[in-house]
């Protein structure tokens, strides 16, 4: 890694490191997004071992400071959902933006990592879509379990179906290769199946 590739990770890093939201790691309390960027980094390396500069930029920082924006400070609803999601992908580029300026890198760079954190032309650019598998495969492993402990298993299928349809092939090969809980394969098909019933029943 070059000094500037450290740079800029050590600043996505200490920006995430403010977090106040903990989570236990191995009997550790660390904060939240410190760990998600951390997760992210790793199965990106797992999964694309040769990713360029800007994809382990954006991997790492795709979240940054997330806990700044809470979905309670939009309405309730998808509308209000989809808005805040939305709104977080520009937030999260323009801090990356921010750091990596101060890292010394160009606007081409800063452009690049942006576009791929904002996921745009997600089904025709390769890094935009390996960002997206790292993401759903680093939500599997390790955030699913947190809705089993609230959600019936219905919802549970859906968000679960909802996550692998965003995958590309190669996702879907390496999230089958984690190790996970038995019981996620059924949740999966059951899930599909209400996603397919309801495409059919639009008349998509």
């Amino acid at each position: 890694m070059t000094p500037r590739e450290q740079a800029i990770i050590a600043a996505i890093d200490a920006a995430n490191a403010a977090d106040p939201e903990r989570i236990d790691v191995g009997g550790e309390s660390l904060p939240a997004a410190l760990v998600y960027g951390q997760r992210m980094s790793a199965t990106l390396m797992r999964f694309r071992p040769d990713a360029s500069e800007h994809l382990l930029i954006a991997a790492r920082g795709q979240h940054i400071e997330r806990w700044t924006s809470p979905r309670k400070s939009y309405p309730e609803g998808r509308a209000g959902y989809l808005r805040w999601r939305n709104d977080l992908k520009v937030f999260h580029a323009r801090r990356l933006g921010e750091l990596m300026a101060a890292a010394g890198y160009g606007g081409d760079d800063i452009a690049r990592v942006g576009a791929l954190v904002r996921k745009e032309h997600l089904r025709d650019d390769a890094e935009a879509q390996a960002l997206e598998d790292v993401a759903c495969a680093v939500f599997i492993e390790h955030y699913f379990s947190a809705f089993e402990e609230k959600s019936d298993p219905a919802k549970l299928a859906d968000i679960l179906a909802k996550s692998w349809r965003k995958m590309s092939p190669a996702g879907h090969d390496y999230a089958l290769r984690l190790t996970l809980p038995p019981h996620l394969p059924r949740l999966l098909e059951q899930g599909l199946a209400r996603l397919g019933a309801g495409r059919r029943s639009r008349g998509e």
